[in-house]
């Protein structure tokens, strides 16, 4: 990001209708048939625990997280990450995600999931979850659920079916 001074910072409350702009410019209306989508229906994500990237005043990209529970466990559920199109392969993505492991860690969180292509999310750490371990409502291509690890060991012995965290949805 020589050419650019990109500034990354949690995501506020005011932020919420631009973000929504930018899903609509770079997912299109399909988007809310996937899985993830159902999830989001029913829990808010945590705003400390997502983040923007702006360039000066200009939104240029987005990262979410929101409580799940895999099975009994406990986890986050990264996404949806995006860039506006004329900003991509720059590094904007790649810092909101390591931005966002690195504050879920902090806040002791353990396990982060996320439904994507190994191939750019494994530049960070995502591992491909094996058929059959975790299961999400809705279509999904079991090949694209990863998950990364903030702690050692904690996807060991996880599996089940990705819903909400209960505890955490809206009243």
């Amino acid at each position: 990001m020589n050419d650019l001074s990109l500034t990354i910072l949690p995501e506020a409350a005011g932020d919420a209708q631009a973000i929504e702009r930018l899903h609509e410019r770079t997912f299109g209306p399909g988007r809310f048939v996937l899985s993830a989508y159902r999830i989001r229906e029913h829990v808010d994500h945590l705003l400390a625990l997502s983040f923007t990237a702006r360039i000066g005043t200009l939104l240029v990209g987005s990262v979410r997280q929101l409580p799940i529970l895999i099975g009994e466990t406990p986890a986050l559920l990264l996404g949806p990450l995006t860039v506006e199109p004329p900003f991509r392969d720059r590094g904007i993505g790649r810092q909101l995600m390591e931005r966002a492991l690195k504050d879920a860690k902090a806040k002791g969180h353990r396990l982060v999931l996320l439904v994507g292509d190994e191939p750019y999310y494994g530049r960070v750490g995502f591992k491909q979850v094996a058929k059959g371990r975790i299961t999400m409502p809705g279509p999904v291509d079991a090949a694209r659920i990863l998950v990364f690890e903030l702690v050692d060991g904690a996807f060991e012995g996880v599996s089940g079916v990705v819903g909400p965290d209960w505890s955490k949805a809206r009243g």
